[in-house]
């Protein structure tokens, strides 16, 4: 007779010897269950392209995350910037601006009531935008305009 190895215990009973059986056929199924899976290609191309979009949608979510904070920083330095500019702009120099601002208001109005009259009303649409946008960013309109004409002065003084 033959000598089982050391490490496999030897059946006592017929019925532990059918135990043996069937966690052998148990074990025997899982390993062929693993093997079956390591071979179907296509599930697990299907599988890596799920994580691989997983990734690629983190990433987006991140990157447009840090583009709203780096957006938000700049907004916060150019509000910086534009006050500096009209803290030290002289008093006759923010008045030129205030009355081109004044006199740009009354055109815009003036353009305004002439498109509402004759313009199609998607061209309406996206200049009531664009005048939203400047209410909404009226500081730094003004800021621009007097560094604007802060410049011009200061050229027209160099000729």
């Amino acid at each position: 007779m033959t000598q089982p190895p050391h490490d496999e215990q030897t059946a006592a009973s017929t019925e532990e010897l059918r135990e043996q059986v069937e966690e052998t056929r148990k074990e025997l199924g899982q390993t062929v269950e693993a093997l079956a899976a390591k071979t179907d290609v296509r599930a697990r191309a299907q599988e890596k392209a799920a994580d691989v979009r997983a990734q690629a949608q983190e990433r987006a979510a991140d990157v447009r995350a840090q583009a709203a904070a780096k957006a938000g920083e700049l907004r916060a330095k150019a509000s910086d910037v534009a006050h500096q500019v009209q803290e030290r702009l002289p008093d006759p120099v923010k008045d030129k601006a205030l009355q081109a601002a004044e006199q740009a208001r009354a055109k815009a109005v003036q353009a305004g009531h002439l498109l509402q009259e004759k313009a199609p009303e998607p061209v309406r649409q996206k200049a009531a935008e664009g005048a939203r946008a400047a209410r909404d960013n009226r500081a730094l309109l003004l800021a621009v305009t007097a560094g604007a004409v802060l410049a011009w002065m200061a050229y027209r003084r160099g000729r």
